[in-house]
């Protein structure tokens, strides 16, 4: 077969395979002519593209050499320029071009999680700061990067936001973001196949490696095992890692020490529940988006405030709400009014409700802070009383729908304005103070637990 007949039946792949898969996986691969023995020959970049084209398209590939040339009996993929002995450390080999929307081979990518379509605020404006960082592609004095915070935060939006950076900043890295299950998988899949070799050249030869959800291989020895010298090895070359979880590296369950430790050995950075004015961005940022989709709609002045009020805990379940409530509203023909909301919104509204009461959050923060309840509700203003008052006035505020008023006579018949000064004034500290934040959320977590 010649070289002109490799190229016409490049474009019959493409049309067979799709543009995607053919520039991610065909297009790299070097038509290096027949052997003797019928055997055609490819020279790859890395052992792992050729072993992924031989798994995935070989029969393919193999039915339309043969249709072009009758000689060709198997294929066989090398690494180009490969001559090094079989004992010597490889050398990291360029992958091919991503696919749009993927970073390959690892996990798709979503075009609406980038850093223009995320709304900062304080409780996420650090960790934006330290994505936007790494998104450059420069040096960075951290390495690893740990995102952690609960669910729908934007941890990944964050993550995803930062590889499709670095693919417009530096398209001569290579990328490769994948969640901690994929990561698992792709290990086993490894040792059955018995072919831990191109594993770890995957791996080992990226620029910047992002794990998504890395509390998946907790108490997964070989996995975590596989992990740790993985994550040696990159550091050691200087190569970047991203890492995310639902909690901070202490609080995972069954890792590692050595794995906790290397983890916490770079920058850890809280992404906090969204506040009021965070949540109201956020849905005011929606809202333009669907202006261009549903230009002759009519929304009230209210509903944002009133959806940013009550459903508070998951930015996932708030995007979600306001695209059902417009869908709705489009469909029959209808303004966006209090009672279509309700209405339309009722089930979502419901399970939103915050059902912990002040009683609760009292006993807990008076536990927290070993300090007897009386104390905590009680006129004593001295320090050690009344800052945990303020935190607990401020959870409250934050978790339960109870007005001020009626939180300030709850702690021994306190003003509104009292309690509106404590819910400040920790709002504040959260940013100041470490151990006021870390004190929150644990508090925040214990009673939504």
């Amino acid at each position: 077969m010649t070289q002109e007949q490799w190229g016409a039946l490049q474009d019959r792949l493409s049309d067979t395979i799709g543009e995607n898969n053919y520039k991610a996986w065909i297009k790299p691969l070097e038509y290096n002519g027949v052997e003797d023995d019928g055997v055609a020959v490819f020279l790859v970049p890395t052992n792992f593209i050729g072993t992924y084209v031989s798994q995935n398209f070989g029969d393919l590939l193999l039915s339309h050499l043969t249709s072009v040339d009758g000689q060709v009996r198997r294929l066989q993929f090398r690494v180009a320029n490969n001559q090094r002995p079989a004992t010597a450390r490889p050398k990291p080999a360029p992958q091919p071009p991503a696919a749009q929307g993927d970073l390959l081979p690892g996990a798709p990518l979503d075009g609406r999680f980038t850093f223009d379509s995320f709304v900062v605020g304080k409780p996420n404006e650090l960790a934006h700061a330290a994505a936007r960082r790494v998104g450059e592609g420069g040096t960075v004095t951290f390495n690893p990067l740990f995102l952690y915070g609960g669910v729908g935060l934007g941890k990944t939006h964050l993550m995803h936001a930062i590889a499709w950076e670095l693919r417009t900043r530096r398209p001569d890295l290579n990328v490769l973001y994948l969640s901690a299950e994929q990561f698992m998988y792709r290990f086993v899949q490894a040792l059955r196949e018995r072919k831990m070799m191109d594993f770890k050249e995957l791996f080992r030869s990226v620029d910047v490696l992002m794990v998504d959800d890395v509390q998946f291989i907790a108490g997964k020895d070989s996995t975590q095992e596989e992990f740790f010298h993985t994550f040696n090895a990159l550091v050691d070359q200087n190569k970047q890692i991203i890492i995310s979880a639902d909690r901070a590296p202490d609080e995972i369950k069954d890792l590692e020490n050595r794995i906790r430790s290397r983890l916490q050995s770079g920058l850890v950075v809280d992404l906090h529940p969204t506040d009021y004015e965070l949540r109201l961005g956020i849905l005011q940022s929606k809202v333009q988006n669907y202006r261009t989709q549903y230009p002759s709609l009519q929304l009230e002045d209210n509903i944002l405030e009133f959806l940013a009020h009550r459903i508070s805990t998951n930015v996932r379940v708030l995007e979600g709400a306001l695209t059902r409530l417009f869908a709705f509203a489009s469909l029959v023909g209808q303004p966006i009014t209090m009672e279509l909301t309700q209405d339309c919104l009722a089930d979502v509204l419901r399970a939103s409700d915050r059902k912990i009461s002040i009683e609760e959050i009292q006993r807990k923060v008076a536990e927290h802070y070993n300090i007897r309840l009386s104390d905590l509700i009680g006129p004593k203003r001295v320090r050690n009383f009344a800052r945990p008052r303020q935190v607990a006035m401020y959870l409250c505020k934050q978790l339960t729908s109870r007005s001020l008023p009626e939180i300030g006579r709850r702690f021994g018949g306190r003003d509104h304005t009292t309690v509106m000064h404590g819910v400040k004034r920790i709002e504040e500290l959260r940013g100041q103070d470490s151990q006021i934040a870390d004190d929150v959320e644990l508090l925040r977590r214990a009673l939504e637990a």
